[in-house]
């Protein structure tokens, strides 16, 4: 199991705790605007917004703010933002690589937020490409356990384009290429398999293990980034154990 793919269960739980739910509304509306900027505003016919907006009802965004943004991305309604993609790298503790997706209007501060965030919580900026070449863009497909087995699901998406499947707690994560998602979500549906979550990410060739106390200075990193309105999502190469994992879930 990759690290990361970890790190994503427990920010999700970690966000469920505390009071982030505002940062999180904040990223869910901007990436619906973008997608209907990107795609077109009725989600029938733009999969990507209608994902966006599926993601942001399940987080209880109240439905008028989602309908705002899908009319301000698609121009139905004046005040979209110019938002902007920039990916950001560096490293963290302990040599960690650190991959920082940014959705921002304004480059300058964004920089300057994201600079700050690592200068204060033991990492480094680098240059363009001095990490980013250690990750793969990924499709992943999340589905409950229930009473699936792996093998369940391996048979109903091998033909679709997975290239593997993970056991991570009570789910399993289909992995494929991007290009794979819908054809890997309509596999699923055929099979009556329901889909929890969908999305695509980075993932390290090369991961780095860590013990509790860097895996804690890591954490403390990633928090600060993503304290940020102008990150979206922090990706690193960092390895945990399960020990480690409980002792960061329990603290």
């Amino acid at each position: 199991m990759s690290g990361h793919s970890k790190w994503a269960t427990t920010k999700h739980k970690k966000a469920a705790n505390d009071a982030k739910r505002g940062k999180e509304f904040a990223k869910l509306i901007k990436n619906i605007e973008v997608a209907a900027r990107t795609g077109g505003g009725d989600p029938a016919a733009n999969p990507t917004l209608d994902d966006m907006i599926r993601k942001a009802k399940k987080a209880s965004v109240p439905n008028d703010n989602i309908e705002r943004a899908r009319k301000r991305g698609s121009g139905e309604e004046a005040g979209g933002a110019d938002w902007q993609t920039i990916m950001y790298e560096g490293y963290g503790p302990q040599g960690v690589a650190v991959l920082i997706e940014c959705l921002t209007d304004n480059r300058n501060r964004a920089a300057s937020e994201v600079r700050t965030a690592m200068t204060k919580n033991g990492g480094n900026m680098a240059e363009s490409g001095a990490v980013s070449y250690m990750f793969t863009r990924k499709g992943i497909v999340v589905v409950a356990k229930g009473e699936l087995s792996e093998d369940d699901v391996l048979l109903a998406v091998l033909d679709a384009g997975a290239e593997e499947v993970n056991t991570i707690g009570e789910t399993y994560e289909v992995v494929c290429a991007p290009g794979d998602l819908p054809a890997i979500k309509e596999a699923l549906a055929e099979a009556g398999i329901e889909v929890e979550d969908s999305d695509s990410d980075f993932r390290a060739s090369v991961e780095v293990s860590l013990e509790l106390p860097e895996a804690q200075k890591i954490f403390k990193l990633i928090e600060a980034l993503e304290d940020s309105d102008d990150v979206q999502n922090v990706y690193t190469n960092m390895d945990l154990s399960d020990e480690v994992l409980a002792a960061l879930e329990n603290e």
